[in-house]
Parts: C-alpha cells; structure tokens; sequence
C-alpha cells in the first residue's frame, strides 16, 4: 500500500479546512445577519472590504517568503533563512505601520466617505479602528504563514485554520446570545486569526530554526525579492480590484443595507471559487516542474486536462447556482433577499464560471514564469471593473455594481486568456476548446436536465428540500462522471489517455518535485 505522504496530507486538510470554513460561513452570515440586521451587517461587510484592500500593501513579499523559504531549506542555509526572514518581518513591520496611520485616518473621517447611517457611525469608527489594527499586526505575523507554504507544511496551516474557524464561530454565537452586538462579534473574529499566527509561528520556527536579529536585515536580500514579488503584486493589486472594490462602491454611492443585498448573492460566487481554488493549486508547481525539465508536452497536457478537470467541478456549481439559485438564498438567508440578491448572483456566477473552469490556465503560466502579459491584462480589467461599476451603480444599483464587475471579467475569460495561452503552448485554440470543455458539457447535461425536471416536480425553500434536489442530480452527475473516468475518456487529450496520478494531489509527489519548484 502506498504511503499517506505529505503532500496528500496536504491536500487533505486543505479540503477539510475549505470545507469547515465554508459551512461555518454558511451558518454564521445568516446568524449575523438576523441578530444584527441589514444595515448593521452591511457595515461589519463595508468595514472589511475596506481593510481587505490593506492586503495591497503585502507587495509580492509573501510570495517571496515561499520561494526563497523553500530554497532556504532545501540547501539546509539557516544563514540565508535568518536574513530572509528578518528582512520580511522589518519590512513588515514598517506596513504594518503605514497601514494603522491610513487606519486612524480613514476611521476618523469613515462617515464623510460612505453612506453610514447615524446611529452607526459611532460604532463603525470604532469598528474600523479594531479591525485595520488587526490587519496591520497580522501583516509582520503572517510571515509564519508564509514559512509553512515554503515548507510545504499546508497541513500545520490547515489544521490551525480549522481550530481557529471552529473557536470562532463558537465564541460569536455564544456572543450573540448573550446580546452583545458588532463590536464584540468584531473583537472575536479579529483576534482567532492573531492566535492562530502565533501558534502557527511556533511550529514554523521549530521546522526553521532561524534567527531574528536586526543583523540580519539586509538590503541585499531584499533586493532579491523585490524582483520576484514585483510581478506578483501586480496581480495582487489587480486581484483587489477585480473582486473586492464592489462593497465599497455600493457603501459608497448607495447604503450600508444595500451592501448585505449584494454581499449575500456575491458570496455564494465566492464559496464555489473556493471549491475550484483548492484543487488547482496543484497545478503551480506541477507546471514548474515540467517548465524546468523543457517538458512541453506535459505543459499542454496540464493545461488542457487541468481546465478538464477544473470545469468537471465548476460547471454543475453554475448550473445548481443558476437553476436553484433562488432557493439556495431562501434557505440560507431568507426569501425577501431573493429580488436583489440573485440578479447579482446571475450576474456574477457567469464571468466567475467561466474563469473557475480555465483555473490552471493562469497556474500555467506562473510556473513558467511568463505571467507578466496575464497581470498587466488583470490589471487594466480590474481599471475598468472600478470605473464601469461607479458608472453603473448610481442609474441600476447593486445590479449596476455587478455588472461593472462582470463585462470586464468575461471579456478576459473570453477574448484573452485563452488565445494567449494556447499561443504560448503552440496550441490550436479549438483543438483546446474541443478538449477541455465538450466532454465536461456533455456530462452535464444529463444533470441539468434532472435538476429542471425535479424544479417542476417541487420548488426547493428549506435546506431539506434542497438537500433532495442536489443528491438526485448528485447521483446522476456522479454517474456520467463514473463513466467518464473508469473508461479513460476523462484522462485523454489527442487520443492519448494519461495516467490520472499525473494531475491528482498524489501525483505531485509521484514526479519528485523539489521543495523551490
């Protein structure tokens, strides 16, 4: 029997952590939500939208901790290691700095540039206070975060993500029930993630016997990975804009509630993405390897059968979100969201299927370092995202907003990443088309077809009844896929069946990667 390696641990528990964070979303948003109510929620959403932009302050300098910590290990270089680390976490510290001073600013002026009603202003000064202070400490704490990425310890992550999630929704209900309100839910949901960085530190220094000490600060090696990072902050910047401006435009130009409307329907998009964002991960390092081999063939296969694979579990999340999708917001929050909150779920979960299914294509490109084209293309979308959803907020509301967020999108899904991918792999691109999508859409339509017989059997309102719909369409879905796999139609790409250990979590470890691909 083969061994349970870490790299399957670390799938593992990446799915067990997705899994437990995504069900505690789903029963602690409608929870907050009713204890609170609409305008209260809807800032607890602006507050944090606002904070989460802070992560544009990161600069690449995570991505860099991974890398260089993996090489640091692999050459067994504590020296390198200690001056790595030391470097990140003074120049950590100095965000951390900046962004509690923009913290104190925007706090005290938060009801001048958002739409906040009186009797919460008070309460969301204080709120943005606590919050952006949390966020500028985690940024010189999350260093250890980074540590066990390069480490490849994502099961130590997982794990303490999982104590943290559960801790913390504990805690809130508990809260709640004792009739304390925003802020103290606030308190609690900022400082599991502070714990959880300490511990998650303790472990990552006990693998990594660094040294932090002010001599180690080195302008040599920050120079370092500021070349690396300075591609990747391109896309974290763009990554804010394309997805988190939208509750600070609907906070701006509209009102605190109009953001739980919108909020309710974009984050059931969210959750589905995550699903996807899991397992494609693999498809970094497996592309990096194949890139450093000169393994062209490979690259194509992973790029084709990855997207395979990616749209296998999209495409039956869009039609489910798309044919119930009513009833998902009924049972999850209640009927009277339906009316604005699934117009923005249809707007969005289209544009985001259709960059879900072509997931390992941008993984592709950043392991073979040509992603430089894809986020300069991000960026100008996410330009154009802000611009068209102010445009469009005032004259259509919260509908206005998601469209602003969806033309771009799916103009990149459409008429970019594709082509550009297939002329970097030398790919005919309906050759790509052909292989990556027709059979996923085949399968599916069996599915589609069960779900909208059973709709006019019953219409789901409760979890119950829509628990019956999805495991009936679960079962025939399950089925094509069955079939799909045990003949090898799922694997093959030009007539050629590959060996599915080539693209499972399994199959990672199977090729041998080093730890600094």
């Amino acid at each position: 029997m083969r061994r349970f390696g870490q790299n399957e641990r670390n799938v593992v528990s990446n799915y067990v952590a997705l899994a437990i964070n995504v069900l505690a979303g789903i029963f602690l948003s409608p929870y907050i939500l009713h204890r609170l109510g609409d305008a209260a929620f809807g800032i607890w959403v602006l507050i944090f939208s606002i904070t989460g932009h802070y992560g544009l302050f990161d600069l690449g300098i995570r991505s860099s901790v991974v890398r260089y910590v993996a090489k640091a290990r692999a050459r067994n270089d504590l020296e390198y290691g200690s001056r790595l680390i030391s470097t990140s976490l003074f120049s950590y510290a100095c965000i951390g700095g900046v962004t509690f001073l923009i913290t104190l600013f925007v706090s005290a002026n938060v009801s001048t540039f958002f739409s906040i009603p009186p009797e919460f202003q008070r309460a969301a000064r204080t709120l943005l206070l606590m919050v952006g202070a949390a966020v500028s400490l985690g940024f010189p704490l999350g260093i250890s975060g980074g540590m066990l990425e390069g480490l490849q310890r994502f099961d130590v992550t997982s794990l303490t993500s999982i104590a943290s999630t559960l801790l913390r929704a504990v805690l809130i209900v508990f809260a709640l029930r004792r009739g304390h309100g925003l802020l103290v839910v606030a308190f609690i949901t900022v400082v599991m993630p502070i714990l959880s960085s300490l511990v998650r530190g303790l472990f990552a220094l006990r693998l990594l016997p660094v040294r932090l000490s002010w001599k180690y600060v080195d302008r040599a090696t920050f120079r370092e990975m500021a070349n690396y990072s300075g591609v990747s902050f391109i896309m974290i910047v763009s990554t804010r804009m394309r997805f988190n401006s939208d509750e600070i435009i609907v906070g701006k130009f509209l009102s605190a509630a109009a953001i739980t409307y919108f909020n309710i329907g974009a984050r059931i998009v969210d959750y589905a993405e995550e699903v996807v964002e899991a397992f494609s991960q693999i498809f970094v390092p497996m592309s990096g390897h194949a890139d450093a081999r000169g393994d062209t063939d490979r690259l194509r296969k992973i790029f084709v059968l990855g997207n395979r694979l990616c749209s296998f579990i999209t495409f039956p999340i869009c039609a489910v979100l798309v044919i119930l999708g009513k009833s998902v917001i009924e049972a999850w929050v209640g009927a009277k969201y339906i009316p604005q909150s699934y117009p923005v779920l249809l707007l969005m979960v289209i544009p985001s299927t259709l960059m879900m299914a072509q997931s390992a294509s941008g993984r592709v490109l950043f392991g073979m370092a040509k992603h430089k084209t894809l986020a300069m293309v991000t960026l100008v979308e996410g330009i154009v995202n802000i611009l068209l959803s102010i445009a469009l907020v005032r004259p259509y509301g919260i509908v206005g907003d998601a469209l602003g967020t969806a033309i771009p999108l799916t103009a990149t899904m459409v008429f970019f990443l594709p082509g550009h991918v297939c002329r970097k792999l030398q790919i005919p691109q309906r050759v790509y088309l052909r292989e990556a999508y027709l059979l996923p859409l085949i399968l599916l339509t069996p599915t589609v077809v069960t779900l909208l017989l059973m709709k006019t059997w019953f219409v789901p309102h409760n979890y119950l009844q829509l628990a019956i719909h999805l495991l009936v369409a679960g079962a025939v879905y399950a089925a094509a896929l069955l079939w799909a796999f045990s003949t090898q139609r799922a694997m093959k790409f030009g007539g050629l069946a590959a060996p599915l250990g080539q693209f499972s979590p399994a199959g990672v470890s199977s090729e041998g990667f080093s730890s600094d691909i």
